[in-house]
């Protein structure tokens, strides 16, 4: 079977509103989240060519790694399901052994085998030893690192940028994205001459600089990495955040999630009340989809 076709190009949406308009900045939002009904966002892009290369490779199973609501865990349940691949989640956090979340329900439902191990494990996710024990009892999967962070995985974003340039007409000045793993952000930056606005999604995300620049091979003066804006860390959040995500909704009529772009979009307009950006600056904000993990609010 075929790698699932997306719908392609996604919608490129023009955002006005107050905001917008008082900073003078030209916003659209890179709909991605309607690329592909469960293989979603980005990591419809990021799995593209790791799915490829597994096949070629005559690879029957695949093992990756997530947290418990994790959308890269989903997004792959779903696709090896649809390419008759057995999959293999391992989880951070023993209690998942048991215990299930929406996100692990449905790869569960999908086929996916969850190997629930105690976060001091996870720790040793990219130490070979660990990861030789790992693939060896479950009969050589293909390795997919947390969140597709790989050099397989930036072609597919790459195409993502050029995709935004020939909608628009001309490159944007920045392309603005959530950052978890900052594999997406590095495959912006891998695109020749971008510039990136990576918001991270965890408390403490400092560290994502090294590695897109190390995964991007580009210099820090293409990146700006804004770590105030992860609510609390990870899959949190705060009044404030979902008020402003119930408004966005509201007035844009595009659905959001608290993990990755709703927190994005709440630092570029932060920065926009902020004038942050020279009036006339053209913005690229990508919606990574993930919207099964949308809260009610």
């Amino acid at each position: 079977m075929d790698i699932p076709i997306p719908n392609l190009p996604t919608p490129l949406q023009s955002i006005d509103d107050e905001t917008t308009r008082r900073a003078g900045v030209r916003l659209y939002l890179k709909r991605d989240d309607l690329i592909h009904p469960t293989i979603s966002g980005n990591k419809w892009r990021k799995l593209k060519y790791i799915l490829a290369d597994a096949r070629r490779g005559g690879y029957q199973s695949l093992l990756t790694f997530g947290g418990a609501r994790s959308n890269h865990l989903y997004a792959t349940a779903a696709a090896g399901e649809l390419l008759g691949l057995r999959t293999i989640g391992v989880v951070r956090g023993e209690e998942y052994r048991e215990k299930d979340t929406e996100t692990l329900r449905f790869c569960r439902e999908h086929g996916m085998r969850i190997h629930a191990i105690s976060r001091a494990e996870y720790r040793r996710k990219e130490e070979p030893e660990f990861l030789s024990t790992l693939l060896a009892r479950f009969d050589r999967p293909y390795l997919i690192p947390e969140g597709g962070a790989c050099p397989m995985a930036l072609p597919g974003i790459r195409e993502l940028v050029s995709e935004t340039i020939g909608q628009l007409g001309k490159r944007p000045d920045f392309f603005a994205v959530a950052a978890g793993t900052g594999t997406t952000a590095a495959g912006m930056l891998s695109f020749p001459d971008t510039q990136v606005l990576a918001f991270s999604s965890l408390k403490g995300g400092g560290f994502l600089r090294e590695e897109i620049l190390r995964l991007s091979n580009r210099d820090n003066s293409c990146l700006e990495l804004f770590t105030d804006y992860h609510f609390g860390g990870y899959a949190r959040h705060t009044p404030v955040l979902l008020d402003f995500i119930r408004r966005f909704e509201q007035r844009h009529q595009v659905l959001l999630e608290h993990v990755y772009t709703g927190k994005m979009l709440f630092g570029l307009y932060d920065l926009m009340q902020k004038d942050y950006f020279a009036a006339g600056t053209t913005v690229m904000a990508l919606h990574t989809g993930g919207l099964q993990g949308r809260l009610s609010n």
